[in-house]
């Protein structure tokens, strides 16, 4: 909470004073280096910035008046899974001790890097150059004032709140039954893929599915503790910000007509082999 709160009320403020447009202004150019119209800068501007929900209204708008492919929606839509809700998310990577500019180069660096990756297969293979069809559009309300998004922020902050103490309590009792253990043994090859050690087993499946704010909570806890090396805690939060959320978010993409073989697959993929090459290349310089 006192990593969060801060940071959502800055992100506020920056978005009153045009914040939002000079970032989709700067970001345009790179659109072209993953395939993309300059349009659609915005939409990835305001998912930097704010969140994956808000970011899909500006697609809506924008959608509503041109043609958009699957392959487009599908390389926005793994950019915007990647990098998207940074003020937050790298101030709650900051508190573990993760500089802003590893979080950037990480999240926003593999976000490029995995849109011009996907260009190239889906321009080069002529795949998914079909016009999407959207199967829900939102009704939503542009004049929100500052009452009712102060109390659309406290729901946020009770949820997250009951969310993680339910997780911690369900930690300690699998922990009491055993059930830790075997989990352990079931990720051994993917951990020992990506070069992490077991203590970290719980929480990145926690972050894989619930997102990066729940798994980085339980990982606070963690660190605290002393139960898991600074290395550990980098390459978990590297892997959490290539990946993380892969139910609610990937659904919501899924939502604007994107393939679900690059938004799901492809990005863990991406993840697994990024980190891997990391932990071994940190590993080998120490």
């Amino acid at each position: 909470m006192k990593v969060m709160i801060p940071a959502i009320i800055i992100v506020k403020l920056l978005d009153l004073v045009g914040a939002t447009e000079l970032l989709a202004y700067l970001i345009s150019p790179a659109m072209s280096l993953v395939g993309l119209p300059q349009e659609m800068g915005i939409v990835w501007a305001v998912a930097l910035l704010t969140n994956i929900y808000t970011a899909m209204v500006v697609f809506y708008s924008i959608a509503a008046t041109s043609t958009v492919s699957v392959a487009d929606i599908s390389v926005l839509g793994v950019m915007i899974l990647i990098a998207h809700a940074l003020p937050v998310e790298g101030a709650i990577a900051k508190s573990l001790g993760i500089t802003w500019r590893a979080t950037l180069l990480v999240r926003i660096g593999g976000a490029l890097l995995l849109g011009a990756i996907l260009n190239v297969i889906y321009s080069n293979m002529h795949w998914n150059q079909e016009p999407i069809v959207l199967v829900w559009v939102p009704t939503t309300n542009s004049t929100v004032g500052w009452f009712q998004w102060i109390i659309e922020q406290v729901q946020l902050f009770a949820s997250i709140f009951v969310i993680l103490a339910s997780l911690i309590i369900t930690l300690r009792l699998l922990r009491l039954l055993g059930i830790e253990a075997l989990l352990h043994k079931l990720l051994m090859p993917l951990l020992k893929g990506l070069t992490l050690g077991k203590e970290a087993a719980n929480i990145t499946i926690i972050g894989m599915t619930l997102g990066l704010s729940f798994g980085a909570g339980l990982l606070i806890d963690e660190v605290k503790k002393g139960h898991i090396s600074k290395r550990d805690t980098a390459l978990v939060i590297g892997f959490l910000g290539l990946c993380h959320s892969i139910i609610e978010d990937t659904l919501l993409i899924l939502l604007l007509g994107a393939d679900i073989y690059a938004i799901l697959w492809g990005r863990l993929l991406f993840a697994i082999c990024i980190i891997a090459i990391w932990g071994r290349i940190y590993k080998q310089a120490r």
